[in-house]
């Protein structure tokens, strides 16, 4: 099965990294189920480390405000929401749950170096899940870097596990605030195949 023309490009071809935003809110039943689809997304035994912190109240904007660098600041500020899109370092801690076929929590609790590398990779993907649902119910993104990753996680997760990855601006974009396109590698730069 493959999809159509138009959710190709409402996934890939138009979807563009928003700086600006329309004053238009995010309702928490939609953002409910953008992770109701982002959960679906496979992980690596279903081991699901990704946490979202949803960011859209004034206080917890205000958390955020000196974390942010001067570039993401107002982006930031503006948009309805905010996704601190983290990983829990103890997500092996859920996989009697997730992945009940055999005991996958010990593949992790006896190397904390793998539980590390998995819990990144993983959370990662599930973020990038979460950039593609909210494009398909019709959200505009931006992901970012440009923040103290130490001060979110103190802010928002101290005496947590959960640890930052990198932030996700949520909501309907102002086009008019679009840079232009910029070019992307072509196959042969980028690609091998062996």
């Amino acid at each position: 099965m493959t999809v159509d023309q138009q959710a190709l490009a409402a996934l890939f071809m138009d979807a563009r990294t928003h700086n600006g935003w329309q004053d238009k809110p995010v309702s928490d039943e939609l953002l409910a189920k953008i992770y109701d689809l982002t959960k679906m997304g496979p992980t690596s035994a279903n081991c699901c480390p990704a946490r979202f912190v949803f960011i859209r109240s004034p206080q917890a904007k205000e958390n955020l405000k000196p974390c942010l660098s001067s570039g993401n600041l107002e982006k930031t500020m503006t948009a309805p929401v905010t996704v601190i899109a983290a990983m829990d370092a103890t997500f092996y801690e859920k996989l009697p749950f997730l992945f009940p076929h055999t005991d996958a929590r010990a593949w992790f609790t006896s190397s904390p170096a793998m539980a590390e590398e998995t819990a990144f990779r993983n959370a990662s993907l599930q973020a990038g899940y979460l950039i593609m649902a909210a494009r398909a119910l019709g959200l505009d993104t931006g992901a970012m870097s440009g923040f103290d990753k130490a001060r979110v996680d103190e802010a928002f997760f101290a005496g947590t596990s959960w640890k930052s990855n990198f932030l996700i601006n949520l909501g309907y974009g102002d086009t008019s605030k679009l840079f232009a396109r910029l070019p992307r590698l072509p196959f042969d730069d980028a690609c091998l195949l062996a």
